[in-house]
């Protein structure tokens, strides 16, 4: 726990180095990006191996909680008035809601399916923000480098899916579809975010949202689920949940916010390919999954689209 803490705390004090806003990354931006990316991408192994001890969907309740305990001294100690009336409750709630059911399928659905396909199907949720941003948002219209990418991605996910219905059960493909679903949440989120007024909200109040009502909500669907609850947790379980806790959601998304007040969105979006990259390969290097020839070419056609979507708009007159 201890060592979580320092890493949590290594990461926001090297953010915290900058100040100013700047119209390129650096190399320690560059740095914590890869570093954000990795955490990311390890998160689903924490999940999976964490699971010895805590039922999927209680787990992720306590870690938006212990994430939220976190947050909210966090912004005590820096000041922030996280309860002031700003018209956004009910948004926040929307979004807190989405976000609940997003990582209740992510959650469940890993109990089902393999870390490597999972985060293959969750990492579908840029380019449902493109497509949602081009029909929904004014101003976010898709280039033909975007499409391309999403074409590039519908691909991948169709291999991945036909490498899972080439396996001695469904059970892949049933967990396969959950993560889909949670990636569909997850675009969905972004998208209320982006086109209400919770854009102009402080991050760490949106966040806040998030994690109050995905910590209440979870809890309670552990227990209608009829999950067995907290069983008898190992020394390994309990580091990974910590890990979830203090280094995922609560350090690794305040570096993720600091970075984004001071460097370009674009910039910064074009390193999450790396997040399906590492996630597949932890799943490998650290459980043993297999690592089919079908899954790795979806894992290249899925960082690629990625890769495109995020692909800076060249600029006019050059």
């Amino acid at each position: 726990m201890a060592a979580d803490r320092r890493a949590a705390a290594a990461i926001i004090m090297s953010a915290i180095a900058i100040n100013e806003r700047r119209a390129e990354l650096d190399g320690a931006a560059s740095a914590t990006l890869v570093l954000l990316c990795l955490l990311w991408g390890l998160q689903q192994v924490a999940i999976k191996v964490a699971m010895t001890g805590f039922s999927p969907v209680l787990q992720g309740g306590l870690r938006s909680l212990g994430a939220l305990a976190l947050l909210w001294a966090w912004a005590a100690l820096r000041g922030m008035r996280l309860f002031e009336r700003d018209g956004t409750l009910g948004l926040g709630l929307l979004a807190g809601l989405l976000f609940a059911g997003e990582f209740l399928l992510v959650y469940a659905g890993l109990s089902y399916t393999t870390v490597s396909r999972s985060i293959l199907f969750l990492y579908t949720a840029p380019f449902l923000v493109s497509v949602g941003a081009h029909l929904l948002l004014p101003g976010e219209r898709m280039r033909g480098v975007q499409a391309a990418g999403l074409a590039c991605a519908f691909v991948g996910v169709a291999v991945a899916f036909a490498d899972g219905l080439r396996l001695p059960t469904n059970r892949e493909v049933i967990g396969d579809l959950m993560v889909l679903a949670a990636a569909v949440l997850w675009a969905a989120t972004t998208l209320v975010i982006k086109g209400s007024r919770l854009v102009r909200a402080s991050s760490t109040k949106v966040l806040f949202y998030q994690l109050a009502v995905s910590g209440a909500v979870m809890p309670v669907a552990s227990l209608l689920m009829g999950e067995a609850g907290v069983t008898a947790p190992g020394p390994l379980a309990l580091a990974c949940l910590a890990f979830q806790i203090v280094v995922v959601a609560f350090a690794s998304y305040l570096a993720w916010f600091w970075l984004v007040a001071r460097y370009p969105a674009a910039r910064l979006s074009a390193f999450t390919f790396l997040t399906p990259l590492f996630g597949v390969l932890s799943g490998a290097l650290l459980l043993g999954e297999r690592i089919s020839v079908s899954l790795a070419a979806a894992m290249l056609l899925v960082c690629a689209g990625i890769w495109l979507v995020n692909r800076r708009a060249p600029a006019v007159g050059a």
